[in-house]
């Protein structure tokens, strides 16, 4: 028996070839695994999940910087780099205000500061862009585009690049969150209110420290969300079926069509024809709004007792079939405070599952204050409070100046309110009339159509006033003149970036049969 040495040494080298190739066959398989897990996870993890090398998607602001990079605000360097941690620059800081507000690039032949005058550099166009944009000022000669942007340049330079300079200019006469700030307080004051900045303890800001690309990708996204992507959704207020359209877009419609007296105790009378409340409520059907009964009111109507007319109140709303009720009891007083809250309280409890969508007179900065509102007490019991703004009215050399709810009075009255609601229960009463003045008297109000009237007039001017973000006509055909204060889509779009800033999610249009009559000036063209 046996085999001979030679056929063992053969068996051997058989075993050892089949050996090496499973070995190599492992190798290959786990060579392939490899490159099939490296292409579906590239490295480094951080610029999969971020688009830069230098920043871990566990980052603070991982998400910022990455939308940022998506946006194209931000480029990275040669390495796929963000530079996290580093200072941002002025110039920098430039460039990427440029391109988030999309500006069109200014190359003047001669620069604006005495340190910006290679029209090559890098930085060139853009601080003349920021500039010519108001983003910057020429109060010091130099820009100084190398040195490393503080926290307070950037607060003022976003500020004013969305064209709140003068509202911040007023907001240095109220309180500032900050102790250690004493320059450009309206400015860092306002950016905070807006939610753009933060403190870096809950009374400091560290105004002269310097900002890092991160910080700044991480402001300049606050401001991308809530001044360009602003959706605010629409409630609107219907008194009339005449010249009414289409509701599509409105997620409310407040049908105007009963109005709250005292009469030996609270009784209803109805403002509107059954003809046209169904004809309203028709439309509001096919645009697949939430259907509220609006009640109006003044303060003699809270006279009885509050369960009373809440009671009266809630039937009305079960009667009509009703999604809730609006309820606007104008102009209150301190002593109406307590019955008006007890009122709404009670609408609350006697509504149900229903909406209750309640009026107040809103915090006036100028204007008729009105102290009757228990805002906080209000925002409990109510699903949505709608701020009404008093009436702006003043007078500059015999110029009657009396905008639509001026955006600096919005400005106020929002910052005022979300302090004591919060946004979310807010929505912001916009003026769909406007108002007419003749030789320096207030003459009436205007409806949509008179509006529309004027604007096509071979004698009238039409004009935007930046300050008060709101449209006006002039007329001086007349012996004296007459002038004509109203919101265009152009307004409209600016309080809704506004409201959108303090987490308001609702926009109020006080008519909304009357918005047909503006054609091609539609109130509603700069809104998402």
């Amino acid at each position: 028996g046996g085999f001979s040495p030679r056929r063992g040494q053969n068996m051997n080298k058989g075993a050892n070839e089949i050996n090496m190739k499973r070995r190599l066959q492992r190798l290959c398989s786990c060579a392939l695994l490899c490159a099939l897990l490296l292409a579906a996870l590239p490295l480094p993890a951080a610029a999969a999940s971020t688009g830069f090398s230098d920043v871990p998607a566990t980052h603070w602001a991982a998400d910022e910087i990455r939308r940022a990079g998506e946006l194209g605000l931000f480029q990275g360097d040669s390495r796929g780099r963000f530079g996290l941690g580093n200072s941002m620059t002025r110039g920098a800081f430039a460039v990427v205000l440029c391109r988030l507000f999309g500006w069109e690039m200014e190359t003047p032949e001669t620069g604006s500061y005495t340190d910006n005058q290679d029209t090559s550099a890098w930085y060139y166009s853009a601080v003349e862009t920021a500039y010519a944009h108001g983003a910057v000022t020429d109060q010091t000669d130099a820009f100084r585009p190398n040195d490393a942007i503080t926290r307070e340049e950037v607060a003022v330079m976003l500020v004013r690049a969305m064209g709140y300079g003068t509202i911040a200019g007023l907001t240095q006469e109220l309180d500032q969150p900050f102790t250690d700030v004493s320059t450009n307080v309206g400015y860092i004051t306002m950016a905070y209110e807006l939610g753009v900045i933060s403190g870096t303890s809950d009374t400091t800001f560290s105004p002269d420290k310097t900002a890092t690309r991160e910080q700044a990708a991480v402001m300049l996204m606050r401001v991308y969300d809530k001044y360009f992507q602003a959706s605010l959704e629409r409630t609107g207020i219907v008194s009339s079926a005449e010249g009414l359209t289409d509701l599509t877009g409105y997620t409310t419609v407040a049908v105007a069509a009963q109005r709250m007296i005292y009469a030996g105790g609270t009784k209803l009378i109805t403002t509107m024809e059954d003809e046209a409340v169904s004809a309203v409520r028709s439309a509001a059907k096919a645009a697949g709004a939430v259907q509220l009964l609006y009640v109006s009111g003044t303060g003699t109507a809270l006279k009885d007792s509050a369960g009373s007319t809440a009671s009266l109140l809630a039937d009305a709303v079960k009667a009509g079939g009703y999604d809730g009720l609006f309820l606007d009891v104008a102009q209150l007083g301190m002593k109406q405070m307590r019955s008006f809250t007890t009122l709404v309280e009670a609408l609350h409890k006697d509504l149900g599952d229903k909406l209750l969508y309640v009026m107040v007179e809103a915090p006036a900065w100028s204007g008729q204050p009105y102290d009757g509102y228990d805002y906080a007490a209000l925002a409990q019991a109510a699903d949505k409070l709608v701020a009404r703004l008093a009436p702006y009215v003043q007078e500059v050399e015999g110029f009657p100046v009396a905008p639509q709810e001026p955006l600096e009075e919005v400005y106020y009255a929002l910052a005022e309110l979300k302090e004591q609601v919060g946004g979310e229960k807010l929505s912001l009463l916009l003026t769909t009339t406007g108002s007419l003045w003749t030789g320096g008297k207030e003459a009436g109000t205007l409806t949509a159509a008179q509006i529309q009237e004027l604007r096509q007039s071979l004698f009238t001017e039409e004009y935007y006033s930046g300050r008060y973000a709101c449209a006006y006509l002039t007329d001086a055909s007349e012996e004296e003149l007459r002038v004509a204060w109203y919101l265009d889509g152009t307004a409209v779009a600016q309080r809704a970036r506004m409201a959108a800033f303090f987490g308001v999610e609702e926009l109020c249009f006080s008519d909304l049969s009357s918005m047909a009559a503006y054609e091609d000036y539609d109130l509603l063209e700069g809104l998402n």
